[in-house]
């Protein structure tokens, strides 16, 4: 119980750094929105069905990982800056499946995440074996390099060993 109370009191105090309103109604609300949060947790702790979430990650892996997409980051988004930029706006829009690898749910939400990260590509949805994909400026190189971010999410997973 003490726990919960100075997770509420915690809550709070950063929306309230966060916000900087001290107007007497939000503060209320505020505070009333950090019990609730805190209420919402705790019930969802005592849940007797609640499916917990195992996660098997290599870390260093996970790092490299996350570096790598980093920068996959930053060369979409240069991509993305010439197309809009560009007077004529050579978009080459087209939804196109992304077959994936990955055993574990955990391991197919980073993928699809990682994908809509990257800017210019969202996954839209996720059929069977694969993730449809809309890219605003496909080319054929989209699919080796989408195949080798699958690659580095199943390594990160521990199912393939590169």
């Amino acid at each position: 119980m003490l726990r919960s109370i100075f997770t509420a009191i915690f809550l709070f105090a950063l929306w309230y750094l966060m916000s900087g309103i001290d107007k007497t109604l939000t503060l209320v609300l505020g505070a009333g929105s950090s019990v609730f949060a805190v209420w919402i947790v705790r019930r969802m702790d005592d849940a007797s069905n609640f499916k917990r979430l195992s996660v098997h990650l290599r870390p260093i892996e996970f790092v490299k990982y996350i570096f790598w997409v980093l920068a996959e980051i930053a060369k979409s988004n240069w991509t993305v800056i010439k197309i809009v930029l560009s007077p004529n706006m050579d978009i080459k829009q087209k939804m196109y499946k992304v077959p994936f690898s990955q055993k574990s749910d955990l391991g197919q939400a980073i993928f699809a995440n990682t994908i809509t990260l990257t800017p210019g590509t969202i996954t839209v949805e996720v059929e069977g074996d694969h993730f449809l994909v809309h890219g605003l400026s496909y080319s054929l190189d989209d699919h080796a390099a989408l195949a080798d971010m699958d690659r580095r999410v199943s390594k990160t997973e521990g199912i393939v060993d590169l």
